[in-house]
């Protein structure tokens, strides 16, 4: 049964009439009613009454033309969602965060606008470390990334687009001497116990810490290890050790904790966009004209 054929009846049904059907349909008569002909054959019941006088609908074409009816909206609205879904104006857009995105501006300010600019499309945040997020976009289980990563190394298949640097702050228990400085350089932290992300954490920030402390000529020394930065503050707090985060996350206020500006050169942390090189959902660029318009904003 074909669509046509549908449409077909559905407008013989309405016209009661195979002559204006047909001049509706911008067809001929006698190809019209053979199409009905064939209907009628397929179902495997008469639909049409047929006379010199007038067409009128069977018990059974009274039943069928709703359906008729039903089957073509559906149609329509099909091709239509479709249509829709190919300019990324609905269906589901999966982005992955990093931890310290909820304390930014940035992520509330694209994700609002995002869902004010296209409510027909449905957002699914997910929070992972970068490495993590690399590994969903590869396997296709996420669209598009907020990561914090280098772009110079960006993984195979993966594009990688920075969109802005967060400063890093020394998080120090209020009793640590330097607590009363205004910031602080890494010449100044040989010997002190670190506390610090796991090595498969899939964050930057164990390098970062490494490269810093090399560059000050020192081998830092990790005492405490903890997954999640906010555990890393309430270490701190405690008196277990000094951690390196990124300045977005000077805003956990935990009682007995200082965050102390980095002044060496590099000590930031880039926020990078990322998403794969093969085309895939047509929303995400979508996405990255509001990312963009919010930071020209």
């Amino acid at each position: 049964m074909e669509l046509r054929h549908l449409r077909y009846f559905v407008t013989v049904a309405e016209t009661l009439n195979f002559t204006r059907a047909a001049e509706r349909l911008h067809i001929g008569q006698p190809p019209l009613s053979m199409q009905i002909r064939d209907l009628e054959t397929e179902i495997g019941a008469v639909l049409f009454e047929r006379s010199r006088r007038k067409v009128e609908l069977t018990e059974a074409g009274k039943r069928f033309l709703p359906r008729a009816r039903n089957i073509l909206e559906q149609a329509v609205l099909a091709a239509d969602e479709a249509r829709r879904t190919a300019r990324g104006e609905v269906g589901e857009l999966r982005v992955g965060i990093t931890s310290s995105l909820p304390y930014t501006a940035i992520l509330p300010d694209v994700l609002g606008a995002f869902r004010r600019r296209h409510p027909g499309l449905r957002l699914q945040v997910t929070e992972m470390f970068s490495a993590d997020q690399f590994l969903a976009l590869e396997q296709g289980r996420l669209d598009v990334g907020l990561v914090r990563h280098d772009v110079a190394e960006a993984p195979p298949g993966i594009v990688i687009r920075e969109i802005g640097r967060d400063g890093l702050r020394l998080v120090v228990n209020v009793a640590h001497p330097l607590a009363a400085q205004d910031s602080v350089a890494f010449r100044d932290l040989r010997g002190e116990e670190f506390i610090s992300f796991p090595a498969d954490a899939g964050t930057g920030l164990p390098g970062i810490l490494l490269r810093l402390s090399r560059a000050a000529g020192f081998e830092p020394r990790i005492v405490q290890i903890a997954r999640e930065a906010t555990t890393q503050i309430g270490l701190v707090a405690a008196g277990l050790g000094v951690a390196l985060l990124p300045g977005p996350l000077e805003c956990v206020r935990i009682p007995r904790v200082r965050y102390l500006p980095v002044k060496d050169e590099g000590a930031d942390f880039p926020l990078a966009v990322a998403c794969t090189e093969r085309k895939g959902n047509p929303a995400v660029s979508r996405f990255l004209e509001v990312l963009d318009d919010i930071r020209r904003s």
